[in-house]
């Protein structure tokens, strides 16, 4: 099931750790988790032209983490969070099965040091 889940959404699940990928996005991802903000306010702690932060918020909408709203000449942004939740959901998938890996591991180096 799982496994279907991802073949079926790879250029998603690639377009999501692609913008996480970068420290200004998920500094970004961060202010919107705190509510809703215009393209200016968003701008603002960072010493980047708009231009470039308009760059960012793009390849945060295509990989389905922002929507933005015009309304008059404001751009407003928001967070989407299912995205954040599939590529959450791979990321406990191979963590689940690396768990499982070190335990068995661990007990394999336990059980050579007993019969030593």
């Amino acid at each position: 099931m799982f496994n279907n889940m991802i073949a079926s959404q790879p250029q998603e699940l690639n377009r999501v750790f692609l913008a996480l990928g970068h420290p200004v996005r998920r500094q970004i991802l961060a202010r919107l988790a705190q509510g809703e903000a215009t393209v200016t306010d968003i701008a603002e702690p960072f010493e980047l032209s708009l231009n470039a932060i308009s760059k960012h918020l793009k390849v945060l909408e295509r990989a389905g983490l922002i929507e933005r709203q015009v309304l008059g000449r404001e751009h407003y942004c928001r967070i989407c969070p299912e995205p954040l939740q599939e590529a959450s959901k791979w990321l406990a998938y191979y963590q689940a099965f690396w768990t499982s890996r070190l335990d068995a591991m661990e007990q394999e180096l336990i059980a050579s040091r007993r019969s030593k």
